[in-house]
């Protein structure tokens, strides 16, 4: 196997994450692989350093400090205020090869996997991706990442014992991005950016942003399976009185019934509502994953030997069909009484 860019005898004992930011907002999984990389780094007592790229951004440095970073190393370039592959592949490279991190995270977004695949090649390292859980062993200072696969029947623990630096992918919502710390400060290093514009092959014309679905921020999540048989107009009338969103499994999706950026579990979504209700779900791991960290799970299922209702702690055996118009009547009979009575 061919080796690294630098070796184990050449890293330094710190983790670093990829702070993504658009227009000077973080991307949620930066925050929440910041409080996961203070953890790991509280343990082995290791340093937990920030990299942050963009056009004046710095003042997003104390955001970070407030969820653990020790230091943030600054890229700022005009160039490198929007994000394009050239540029910032470019620019992290060379601050991976001037620190020598032994742990580099990123998030699993279409930047953050763009970027982790192009880092690894010209690292000569391996790379972890979609991990659902991550360690390291305080003897060894070895990264272990878990993946699974297979719809859930297969549990991979991943390491890399000889390649620098360990280099790992999470997807949103698998950890708590933990409440910050506004009394925390750090050290800003403003690392000199070598760019220049035929380097870049692409060139960022026009913006245009979507109104996008975040399920992660959902207080209330009604789930739709195979059972829903495509009617998810009843589940979005449910969760509009509830002051919810609508999710899926898979097969609805892959059927047309509900967009893709809906789909909930090990290949979609990572949600933590406060309630779930997850209509006409079998329950399979993959999906169980996208809900497992919710509060409270209300699995209705026709099946009453339906695994979901192992997950569930309010189980309906019950059609959906009559469940959730049921639900809807009361829950409509009680808001109009509200109504009246103000």
């Amino acid at each position: 196997m061919v080796k690294s860019l630098y070796s184990v005898d050449e890293e330094s004992k710190t983790i670093w994450v990829f702070l993504e930011q658009e227009n000077g907002v973080f991307e949620g999984v930066s925050l929440e692989l910041l409080s996961k990389g203070r953890e790991l780094a509280d343990q082995l007592g290791w340093q937990l350093i920030g990299l942050l790229l963009g056009h004046e951004v710095g003042g997003l440095a104390d955001t970070a400090f407030a969820h653990g970073a020790d230091e943030v190393r600054l890229a700022d370039h005009p160039l490198l205020e929007h994000f394009t592959i050239e540029a910032y592949a470019h620019v992290v490279f060379q601050a991976i090869m001037q620190g020598k991190p032994s742990v580099f995270l990123t998030g699993v977004t279409p930047n953050g996997r763009d970027l982790a695949g192009r880092l690894a090649v010209r690292l000569r390292t391996g790379l972890n991706a979609d991990c659902t859980d991550l360690r390291v062993e305080p003897e060894t200072g070895v990264l272990v990442s878990e993946v699974s696969g297979f719809g859930g029947g297969v549990l991979a623990l991943i390491e890399m014992q000889t390649h620098r630096p360990q280099m790992a992918t999470v997807r949103a919502g698998v950890f708590l991005p933990g409440e910050p710390d506004f009394d925390r400060q750090g050290m800003v290093v403003r690392l000199p950016v070598d760019l220049a514009e035929e380097l870049i092959h692409t060139r960022v014309v026009e913006r245009v942003v979507g109104q996008g679905v975040d399920l992660t921020q959902a207080p209330v999540l009604i789930a739709g399976g195979r059972g829903v048989e495509g009617d998810f107009a009843m589940l979005r009338e449910l969760a509009e009185l509830l002051g919810g969103d609508v999710g899926a499994t898979r097969p609805p999706v892959d059927e047309g019934h509900i967009e893709r950026a809906r789909q909930i579990g090990q290949t979609g979504v990572i949600c933590r509502p406060k309630v779930a209700v997850v209509c006409g779900i079998s329950g399979a791991f993959h999906f169980v994953v996208g809900i497992q960290e919710a509060e409270t799970v209300i699995a209705i299922n026709t099946d009453p030997a339906a695994p979901i209702f192992d997950y569930a702690d309010y189980c309906i055996v019950g059609d959906v069909h009559e469940v959730v118009p049921a639900l809807i009547r009361e829950l409509q009979v009680k808001s109009c009484k509200l109504q009246v009575a103000s």
